[in-house]
């Protein structure tokens, strides 16, 4: 379970660490190298834009890498996706700006974000299901919550090597050539998750499967989406807070507030730091008081902080916004905690890879894709407190709230007298 939790970690910071590599450097370089006709709202818009369509692939990707994964196992999953995503992210790193090449410039982001998409929309599901099925169950949540550290552990490695470019460039070096290292590194780092996933075993409980579905997406869609359709919507929260505090606030901060770059990327990146070691926490109390419960806490949660966050976030000043950050953040972790448990359990073993992905990235486009540009758009015809953010976000939250109350519980029932009932 060591061996499979590290790699299943190790892996998904180093896919994450490529989207949320992108994602910086939409909200503090894009918009003016691709985009320098715009407006610099409008700018940062049509980088967000480009930002969206990663997400808008992801359901795509674990749709294909689904099937692969209920087919021909969760191991290869883990291969072919990270290769996907890794070359992707450092072909970023070489694309010509609008400066040289016009309007191919644009058109070459969109199409290796779209390629980052397909290869992060795979990797969750087989990586959350290599550690759920082999995991005890009275244990399940805290062994799959290693994936779930995984996307801090990515957000903190970009936006260190962001951070410390900003500190030792000027602002025209970073504009010039500094912000594609953190592309050309994700290839370092891709070979080193390959290393590491190469001597993973495939997942038990797939190996126990004797009638493996034909067409796993066409028997999610047939019999599981109404489960689908709400793990989206009850997701969709998670997602619109985590991007509101990680990409959003970044260029709010430092276009309308006058932030310096390295105080804003400092104070998220410590709100971060902190979600990413309670992670294990939540997962804990996942295992002792179920999932559903917790879920319905960090939404409710997220729904009262809302308001709070940008009020926090707007006077600029480094200790407020981190504590906003920090409050929302621990809504989120409440959640998120406990999902890469919850989702795999709401399916039979034979669409599960498919399933669990397809509504786990679903709700990344409901909250991911959209709330940057939304709170984009919100903040700009809004006053000194971007009030019509906070309304957003609230919104989405009571949105997920009540998709969670619709879920079942799946916590074996028995645990505790060491018979667990469910698989």
């Amino acid at each position: 379970m060591k061996r499979v939790a590290a790699a299943s970690l190790a892996g998904t910071a180093i896919e994450f660490y490529d989207f949320f590599a992108y994602g910086t450097a939409a909200a503090l370089v894009l918009g003016p190298l691709f985009f320098p006709t715009f407006s610099p709202v409008a700018g940062i818009l049509a980088a967000f834009g480009t930002f969206g369509v990663g997400f808008v692939a992801r359901p795509l990707g674990a749709a294909l890498f689904g099937h692969l994964g209920d087919r021909r196992g969760r191991r290869p999953v883990l291969v072919v996706s990270l290769v996907l995503t890794g070359v992707s992210t450092v072909a970023v790193g070489f694309v010509p700006t609008y400066a040289s090449i016009g309007a191919a410039a644009p058109v070459l982001l969109l199409v290796l974000r779209f390629a980052q998409g397909l290869g992060v929309g795979g990797e969750w599901g087989g990586a959350v299901l290599l550690a759920t099925e082999h995991a005890p169950p009275e244990r399940r949540v805290l062994w799959a919550s290693f994936p779930q550290i995984g996307p801090s552990v990515g957000f903190l490695l970009a936006n260190g090597v962001v951070l410390g470019l900003s500190a030792t460039l000027s602002d025209a070096q970073f504009a010039s050539w500094g912000w594609r290292v953190p592309f050309w590194a994700a290839g370092v780092l891709a070979t080193a998750g390959l290393w590491l996933r190469s001597s993973l075993t495939e997942s038990p409980r797939f190996l126990e499967i004797d009638d493996h579905a034909r067409v796993p997406f066409a028997e999610v869609v047939r019999d599981h989406w109404r489960t689908v359709l709400l793990t989206a919507g009850a997701l969709a929260v998670g997602y619109a807070v985590f991007y509101a505090v990680t990409t959003w606030s970044l260029a709010y901060g430092t276009e309308r507030l006058g932030v310096s770059r390295t105080v804003m990327l400092t104070c998220v990146m410590a709100a971060v730091a902190v979600k990413g070691s309670l992670t294990p926490v939540t997962a804990l109390l996942g295992d002792r008081y179920g999932r559903r419960p917790l879920c319905l806490i960090g939404c409710g949660a997220a729904a009262l902080w809302m308001f709070p966050m940008v009020a926090l976030l707007s006077t600029g000043q480094p200790l407020p916004m981190f504590v906003g950050f920090l409050g929302a953040l621990l809504s989120f972790v409440t959640m998120f905690g406990v999902v890469a448990a919850y989702l795999p359990e709401l399916y039979e073993p034979r669409v599960r890879c498919t399933g669990a992905a397809v509504g786990y990235n679903l709700g990344g486009v409901l909250g991911g894709a959209l709330t940057p540009i939304a709170a984009t758009a919100l903040a700009e015809h809004g006053g000194r407190v971007p009030w019509g953010v906070g309304a957003y976000l609230t919104g989405v939250a009571l949105l997920s709230l009540g998709c969670f109350a619709l879920l079942p519980e799946t916590r074996p029932v028995r645990v505790a007298a060491g018979r667990p009932v469910m698989d």
